[in-house]
């Protein structure tokens, strides 16, 4: 008796066709997604590690490039700085001979106009991370009168004094006096005189004050203290402070 042939494989009508169809559609769209996937893992990974640098760059330590000789020789054209931006975040403030990054604005240079353009957001991001040159509206200076303070130059020596007290600098680039152009101001209260280590080569307070605001920058606008050195390896390691204010006597108390 005959009996129906036992089918030994599987009837492939009844299966979606290996080369065409939906099944194969869902087989070439998973293989792109299992594809792409690690390559959206790194690029998740380096959004997150960007934004992770920029907060820490805002708020905690930010790298700061030198673009210009005013700091000689104390910071060199390229150098690369750690600024601590929580120096003066818990009630302290800038100090005589804390060597600073602020925001020019309003005191030392006009409104930015390219603050608010996708350029200017995106070079304020490379700066901010110290891959580019800072903005044209940020500066570093050492702070060299306080709230309250007389500052006076210069003396036969080239000497300025600080309320009353000549004040030698030794951070002065070699053959620099304390400033070619005389003055005799009184720092108000909340505000800071800053000034260049290269005094020759040194746009700092001293060029504004005939502007509105006399050269004096708000202490609100102090980013923060350099006090790390990244860059180059040569020169890496902490900002030596200086003790040339030691001696200088709190507003108020001058004499002489």
């Amino acid at each position: 008796m005959d009996t129906p042939a036992q089918h030994t494989e599987r009837d492939r009508s009844s299966e979606p066709d290996a080369g065409s169809g939906e099944g194969s559609r869902f087989s070439r769209t998973r293989a792109r997604l299992v594809a792409a996937l690690p390559w959206r893992r790194v690029l998740a990974g380096a959004v997150l590690a960007t934004a992770a640098l920029l907060l820490c760059s805002s708020y905690v330590v930010q790298p700061f490039l030198i673009p210009s000789g005013s700091m000689e020789p104390t910071l060199k054209v390229g150098d690369r700085l750690l600024v601590n931006k929580l120096a003066y975040r818990f009630g302290a403030e800038p100090e005589r001979g804390d060597v600073v990054v602020f925001d020019g604005t309003g005191s030392f240079v006009r409104e930015d106009p390219d603050a608010d353009s996708p350029t200017g957001a995106a070079r304020g991001a490379a700066a901010s991370l110290g891959l580019a040159e800072p903005a044209d509206t940020d500066f570093v200076k050492r702070v060299v009168g306080v709230g309250g303070d007389r500052v006076v130059c210069c003396d036969a020596r080239g000497r300025l004094a600080v309320n009353g007290t000549v004040v030698d600098e030794p951070y002065l680039y070699p053959g620099d006096t304390a400033s070619r152009v005389p003055f005799d101001i009184v720092v108000p209260g909340g505000a800071l005189w800053m000034m260049g280590d290269h005094r020759s080569r040194s746009s700092d307070s001293r060029d504004h004050l005939g502007s509105p605001g006399g050269g004096m920058v708000p202490v609100e606008r102090v980013s923060g203290r350099v006090d790390w050195l990244g860059w180059p390896p040569g020169r890496t390691g902490s900002s030596a402070g200086t003790d040339a204010f030691a001696g200088v006597p709190a507003p108020g108390a001058a004499h002489g």
